[in-house]
């Protein structure tokens, strides 16, 4: 890591990370940025065909790193066939084209499924995130020791900048649902804990089946075998019955979880979730006679995701925070995505999500083609990030987000870079999302694998 990377990333810990202005950091992140371009472009395949196909030599301005961003379907690059049909020494060969690091001394014999492949490059520290994948491929994010040992530090260091909460050991925590279990969600989850729970009370975990990256894939490639009419009866006939069973799983969960913390509504509580899951356990506590004036009155909220679809009242924030008495300044949310190792908080004062002096914000045009040339106030535009802290895997990344960038001063007094709480995808916006070198970096990596 070089000098530039190193003093931005040093910050990770200082209460005053994000009251540097843009033009106080540009210098520092424009020589972090070719620190890592320089050490990266002929150990990442992928980096290297970007930088020869732009004829890339150094990073001179922020807006020269748009053509070796990796749009975020890079990480789904790899030809479906190589899941469905268990080509695990394929698989990992594409892996070898978005990692720094060789992929080496894994053993791919007698692998039972993709968690079983996952597992054994742990194993080896080669750490596989995956995001869900329900609409079709999962994308495969790899990661290092290091990237774990940051996440760790940097979701504490998160959640107590934006909610207040001090790392005091003192909550019991309560997932209100379930979480997938892949290596940089358990270690953000142990992290947490460590820190804010209180040791003697277990963290009560959402009472549904594992979300594991396997069971997600078996449900993609079964819808697909359904719609291609190959799948057979007795395929049809299990999948129908996981299905039931996980539904009634969900069902029961919310029940069962409002119950947990009706009986420990004593206990200063830390409740974490997504707003569909949260809304759904706050009315079944509603119903139960249970409201605010039952809680403890410095309970604290993390709120992860945004509605995902879920239809709810216009009123379903406050109805939460009503319920389990989260008072003003306690209620957490975080920007941030799988393709990133940092989150952006959301402030208290101006309610807007800000980013770290080591992630550097780059607004393009719709296309993903372009940088805005952004510099001052506020715009709008697709947004594309370049993670600094990131080890095993190349930190920039084309996102399929529209965000209103902002680099005036922030309500709260901060000075530097803040995103506007109005965040949308493209694709829920357009029904499809194109981004310009999508296609260029999917027939690379299939060549190269």
């Amino acid at each position: 890591m070089g000098t530039a990377t190193e003093k931005l990333t040093s910050l990770v810990a200082d209460p005053e990370r994000f009251s540097f202005s843009a033009d106080q950091l540009r210098e520092t992140q424009i020589a972090a940025l070719d620190e890592r371009f320089q050490e990266r472009r002929d150990r990442i395949k992928l980096l290297g065909m970007r930088a020869r196909d732009a004829e890339l030599e150094r990073i001179g301005a922020i807006e020269d790193i748009v053509p070796v961003l990796f749009p975020h379907t890079a990480y789904k690059s790899y030809p479906e066939s190589y899941l469905m049909e268990e080509r695990w020494d394929r698989l990992t060969k594409w892996l070898g084209t978005v990692s720094p690091y060789p992929i080496e001394g894994v053993s791919l014999d007698g692998i039972a499924g993709i968690d079983e492949w996952i597992e054994r490059l742990a194993a080896k520290g080669y750490f596989i995130s995956c995001s869900s994948g329900t609409t079709g491929k999962s994308a495969m994010l790899i990661a290092s020791q290091k990237d774990m040992d940051w996440s760790k530090v940097d979701t504490v260091n998160v959640f107590s900048w934006g909610s207040g909460v001090k790392p005091a050991q003192d909550r019991l925590i309560v997932g209100c649902a379930p979480v997938a279990t892949v290596p940089k969600n358990a270690t953000i989850a142990q992290a947490q804990y460590e820190a804010f729970a209180n040791p003697e009370w277990p963290r009560w975990n959402y009472p549904v089946p594992p979300i594991t990256v396997g069971s997600l894939t078996s449900m993609v490639v079964m819808r697909k075998k359904i719609a291609e009419g190959t799948a057979r009866p007795e395929e049809i006939a299990q999948f129908e019955e996981t299905s039931a069973a996980r539904a009634k799983a969900v069902e029961e969960a919310v029940p069962a979880t409002a119950q947990f913390i009706i009986e420990n509504r004593d206990k200063k509580l830390q409740l974490s979730g997504m707003w569909s899951g949260l809304w759904q356990v706050a009315k079944a506590v509603r119903d139960a006679g249970y409201g605010r004036d039952d809680f403890n009155p410095d309970n604290s909220i993390y709120v992860g995701g945004g509605l995902k679809r879920a239809q709810l009242p216009a009123d379903y924030q406050e109805y939460v925070f009503e319920t389990f008495n989260i008072p003003e300044g306690r209620h957490f949310q975080n920007y941030s995505m799988q393709e990133l190792n940092s989150g952006m908080p959301k402030c208290r004062e101006g309610g807007r999500y800000h980013v770290p002096p080591w992630i550097v914000p780059v607004l393009l045009d719709k296309s993903g083609d372009a940088a805005l040339g952004h510099t001052s106030g506020e715009m709008e535009g697709r947004a594309a990030f370049f993670d600094l802290s990131l080890d095993g895997r190349w930190g920039g990344v084309i996102t399929g987000d529209r965000i209103s960038l902002d680099f005036s001063p922030c309500a709260c007094g901060n000075h530097g870079a803040s995103i506007r709480d109005d965040i949308v995808r493209y694709a829920d916006l357009e029904g499809d999302d194109k981004i310009g070198c999508a296609g260029t970096v999917d027939a690379y990596v299939r060549g190269a694998t």
